[in-house]
């Protein structure tokens, strides 16, 4: 049984927050105090490395009702078809790819067992680059808890409720809705029936809100959309299996308790979620068709300005009322690679094949753009002001080439036609 003393989320983005499920479980004055006044544990869950600028440090206090140290060393995990960088598996390929969705498990399956790597750059050892990963699954993890040691997650869900229960509080989701879940924070996935969603691992610099620059002050993803769990414990005398991410492999032991027993905490390193229905689009109201960096909800900066380790861009409902203009996205080759998914909906750039569930990659320089059928149908159209409804794709960005895994090459749901999209365009005409 979970519990907690009030409802609800707290707003905003990386603020400092403070919350408990029971009266004095957070100290007065002092983090650590000598003795707690009901007798929990005091423990600090630090994100950034303690001298990192004021600007960047990440850290919260959590007190629980026993140290989270007090379990037995680490065995190694089943790794299933959860892989990790550096990705060497397989050779890079320059080739687009495209994936049908991750069919619904036959047997019962949780989170964690039904999670499959696709890819990835960089290693989480030298904190820059991502991991990729799709999840299906069709049962809540019992007397199971995960967490990454590797990198924060940016967790997707594309079908079905979601619950995530975690060290902080309890995070419910549905599709539209992302959850994002900090290096280190264990929690438990719930559901109700068969869940299916997408992951960025993300091992370089935490995901933040990105500048506005010329847009002004407002715009797109805005802090105060974001909802961060109210504290929440569980009080369980019995063993929990904790499965962690560590150097790339899965690691297990098992707790006498459940670890999930944080009465209080505070702090800027929590696990929060938004709802991209909330994202104030941003759009051209004269001509062409801007870059999709306009759509960015969250980023991860590198070393070098102004390219992201990783962006999380989205594709909502949006008017679209350009003039003299071919309105959906254009054909490019971009020194980012992207990695797309389809929550809900059609694409405006693919008219078939590109299914909710399902993935497409396109690598640095790779050349691609709309299928023949949504050029077509583009450059026709009469540029009336239309409204693209009922829609959510997204689009994980990132400044190195994506490896593929060997599984995702050779899966049975690669679409091995995918190039086809691309046959048929007439040639240009000279006069």
């Amino acid at each position: 049984m979970t519990r907690t003393n009030a409802p609800g989320y707290m707003t905003g983005f990386g603020n400092h927050f403070a919350t408990e499920a029971v009266a004095g479980a957070l100290p007065e004055g002092r983090n650590s105090p000598q003795r707690h006044a009901l007798g929990l544990y005091a423990e600090q869950l630090s994100g950034t490395a303690f001298t990192a600028p004021r600007t960047e440090n990440r850290r919260s206090w959590l007190y629980r009702l026993r140290p989270s140290a007090q379990h037995p060393a680490y065995k190694p995990f089943d790794q299933g078809r959860v892989r990790s960088g550096p990705f060497t598996e397989a050779p890079p390929s320059p080739n687009r790819m495209r994936w049908d969705p991750l069919p619904i498990p036959t047997e019962p399956t949780d989170w964690v067992e039904g999670l499959v790597t696709y890819g990835g750059n960089g290693d989480p050892e030298a904190g820059i680059g991502t991991g990729i990963h799709l999840y299906a699954a069709n049962r809540s993890m019992t007397d199971r808890v995960f967490y990454c040691a590797d990198g924060e997650l940016l967790i997707v869900p594309q079908q079905g409720d979601q619950t995530f229960v975690t060290e902080m509080g309890r995070i419910d989701a549905r599709p539209g809705e992302i959850v994002l879940i900090p290096r280190g924070v264990r929690f438990r996935v719930e559901c109700a029936g068969p869940i299916r969603g997408y992951v960025c691992e993300n091992y370089g610099a935490a995901f933040r809100l990105p500048d506005l620059g010329p847009i002004g002050s407002n715009g797109l993803a805005n802090p105060r959309d974001f909802r961060t769990p109210v504290a929440a414990y569980e009080d369980v005398d019995r063993p929990t299996e904790c499965v962690q991410k560590f150097g790339g492999r899965l690691w297990t032991t098992t707790f006498d308790h459940s670890p999930l027993d944080v009465v209080g905490w505070h702090g800027n390193y929590a696990p929060c979620k938004y709802d991209t229905a909330n994202f104030n689009t941003i759009g051209t109201v004269s001509f062409d068709h801007p870059d999709p960096s306009i759509f960015t909800v969250l980023t991860s900066p590198s070393d070098t300005p102004g390219t992201a380790n990783c962006d999380f861009v989205i594709f909502p409902p949006r008017w679209m009322v350009a003039e003299d203009t071919f309105r959906p996205p254009w054909f490019h080759r971009n020194v980012m690679s992207e990695f797309m998914g389809l929550v809900f909906g059609e694409y405006d750039a693919k008219e078939g094949g590109f299914a909710p569930g399902g993935a497409s990659l396109h690598n640095c320089m790779s050349g691609h753009g709309p299928d023949q059928a949504s050029y077509d149908k583009a450059v026709k159209a009469d540029l009336r002001p239309v409204k693209i409804e009922n829609t959510l794709a997204f689009m994980f960005e990132t400044r190195m080439p994506i490896r593929t895994t060997q599984w995702a090459q050779s899966s049975p749901t690669m679409q091995l036609d995918y190039d086809d999209v691309w046959t048929g365009f007439d040639k240009g005409r000279l006069t």
